[in-house]
């Protein structure tokens, strides 16, 4: 099955990718993506019908049925932002078992740097339609 809009699970109690959603919506002006948490119910549903580790130390962006994780997710949603973040696209010559390692040592200090929430964030009226 098609996804109408390409979706990104995130960890929905780090303070960093709480933040990487914010950003996103800000700079999604056409209102393109659509979000989950992994520990939400539809979370959850999505890692149980796309078959995803039960590991949350990765973004996920599930877009036209195929699932991408780590530095590629990354580099495809930037992909689909406004023109002056093409400029990331810059990063597809560096390998992806480079972009990842630099992922996973990022990923597995976020909570030292960033901090972690006690529950996941709740989406403003105005931004419910664009979180399943």
């Amino acid at each position: 099955m098609k996804e109408m809009h390409p979706i990104i699970l995130f960890d929905g109690v780090c303070n960093f990718c709480n933040g990487i959603v914010k950003f996103v919506i800000r700079q999604d002006h056409k209102k393109v993506f659509r979000f989950a948490a992994l520990q939400s119910k539809a979370g959850l549903a999505l890692a149980e019908r796309f078959e995803l580790p039960g590991s949350i130390e990765t973004f996920i962006l599930i877009e036209d049925g195929k699932v991408y994780q780590k530095s590629t997710a990354a580099l495809r949603l930037y992909n689909q932002l406004s023109w002056y973040w093409k400029w990331t696209q810059l990063f597809w010559i560096v390998p992806r078992f480079l972009r990842d390692a630099v992922y996973d040592l990022f990923a597995r200090n976020r909570y030292r740097w960033f901090g972690k929430s006690e529950e996941c964030m709740i989406p403003t009226p105005d931004l419910m339609s664009r979180f399943i």
